[in-house]
């Protein structure tokens, strides 16, 4: 037997142990209402048995193929695909489905290797390099075109057209943030709180004073870029993790300042009625106030409650256009070579003639900007804030769809806002088992591309090409 067995055995153990603590809680048991007798638990013991035993397994075939027992490894994901696709018994389906993607996950580890090292040496050649260039291009024009008819397909529901908008809004959230972290390698935790100040500019100017959306989208990206300045010049000095403790506080106390300046913000009752954008003034609505006319009167077709969501995708899909296009174009502007000059070395950066102050301020202020326009939007679709809207778990989302997505690429975060937001929702139907899947998908990008969806690196621009091959 090898002598490496043992040990793995042991943490695999250990894996599945964990495992069956949290799933006791999780899958374990549930509590049904029987009426007058009150809540009975109904245990689900079998489900979480044959769980936590496919992750032992699970454990185990990725531990063999990591340290070279490839053949080992292989037969075990190809016996657990098996089993999982046989007729067996088990007490759900969704169990059947994860015995197999268990064995799948193995399978994929096992070949894994071999394959990145031919798509490396294949991307490396001169052929590879504008192959790879085309595919993004056609890639990233592809989604441009489905973004733009998806409202007109089949399954466009008020529930996709919703999450559609959702997705968006977090897409345009994470092109801003990668702009401070991916661009100019600048941790930051607290960037809720531009989010928050965008929403909040556009909540009071529209309730109090009356102004429109289109009016107030450009202030609230100005607050919030002032905003942004205000929290650079503290941090020019930081790196690192102080950097990133001194921007979690600021958005913690952008919070506190909005749930306790109650006369400003009417504190944790939040601010309703908030007025939604208009078209040529025409409202999207059934009824339309005194002296003003609905978007179905004015271009005459049949009210449809659907008319609303689609409206509100098309300018959230504008807006996340507008903040890519800005996005490639700075970074090839002296500035944004100037954030990748940072990003990479602050010191190299500063003999370079670069100065590093200016850097960081546009960055936090160019960020926030975009942030503020996403906030602004946010407020006038949902029609109602409040501070609760704005916690630190937001800017960890925020982040983790830049760091998933490969911190610089701008496909990665349309591709890991996909991920993290729409996956939990189009899985809500499996109930308690729809974080397993979500913690699954973490994992597989965690093993396989652990930099990343799409890593992204390389200089925007070189002053000599980039040599092909090693």
């Amino acid at each position: 037997m090898d002598a490496r067995l043992p040990p793995m055995i042991k943490d695999s153990a250990l894996t599945a142990l964990v495992a069956a603590a949290l799933g006791v809680f999780i899958v374990g048991f549930r509590t049904v209402d029987v009426g007058q007798g009150g809540p009975v638990f109904d245990y689900q013991l079998v489900d979480l048995a044959v769980a936590v035993v496919t992750i032992f397994f699970g454990r185990l075939g990725l531990q063999l193929a990591s340290v070279g027992l490839k053949w080992p490894a292989f037969v075990l994901g190809t016996a657990l695909v098996a089993i999982g696709a046989a007729p067996l018994r088990l007490p759900s389906t969704f169990l059947h489905w994860f015995v197999v993607l268990a064995g799948i996950l193995i399978i994929l580890r096992t070949v894994w290797p071999w394959a990145n090292e031919a798509m490396a040496s294949a991307r490396q050649s001169p052929r590879g390099v504008i192959y790879g260039r085309n595919f993004v291009k056609f890639f990233g024009a592809g989604l441009l075109v489905a973004a733009v008819l998806m409202p007109f397909t089949p399954f466009a529901d008020q529930k996709t057209m919703d999450l559609a908008v959702l997705i968006l809004t977090y897409v345009m959230l994470g092109w801003g943030l990668n702009i401070v972290v991916g661009l100019a390698g600048l941790l930051d935790l607290g960037y809720v709180a531009f989010y928050a100040v965008g929403a909040y500019a556009y909540a009071l100017l529209s309730t109090q004073y009356g102004l429109g959306f289109w009016t107030v989208l450009p202030l609230a990206g100005m607050m919030a870029a002032a905003f942004g300045l205000v929290l650079g010049f503290p941090v020019l000095r930081l790196r690192g993790d102080y950097l990133a403790i001194v921007t979690l506080g600021f958005g913690e106390i952008i919070r506190l300042v909005l749930l306790n300046w109650v006369d400003l913000s009417q504190g944790p009752a939040g601010i309703g009625g908030i007025p939604g954008p208009t078209l040529f003034g025409a409202v999207f609505a059934e009824t339309a106030p005194a002296g003003k006319q609905t978007f179905a009167e004015m271009v005459g077709i049949p009210f449809d409650s659907n008319q609303r969501l689609i409206y509100l995708y098309y300018i959230i899909l504008l807006l996340a256009l507008v903040t890519n296009f800005f996005t490639q174009r700075v970074r090839r502007l002296p500035v944004g070579r100037a954030w990748e000059a940072l990003r990479e070395d602050e010191t190299a950066c500063k003999a370079l003639g670069i100065n590093p102050t200016n850097t960081k301020l546009t960055a936090f202020t160019v960020g926030a900007m975009f942030a503020g326009f996403a906030g602004s939007f946010f407020a006038a679709k949902q029609r109602f804030i409040s501070p609760e809207s704005f916690t630190f778990i937001e800017s960890a989302i925020i982040l983790a769809i830049v760091v998933l997505g490969g911190m610089g690429s701008q496909i990665g975060v349309v591709l890991a806002a996909v991920l993290l937001i729409g996956l939990p929702e189009w899985f809500r139907d499996l109930g308690a088992y729809r974080m397993v899947v979500f913690g699954l998908a973490m994992v597989l990008i965690m093993v396989f591309r652990p930099r990343g969806l799409i890593a992204h690196r390389e200089p925007s621009v070189r002053l000599h090409p980039a040599r092909a091959g090693p």
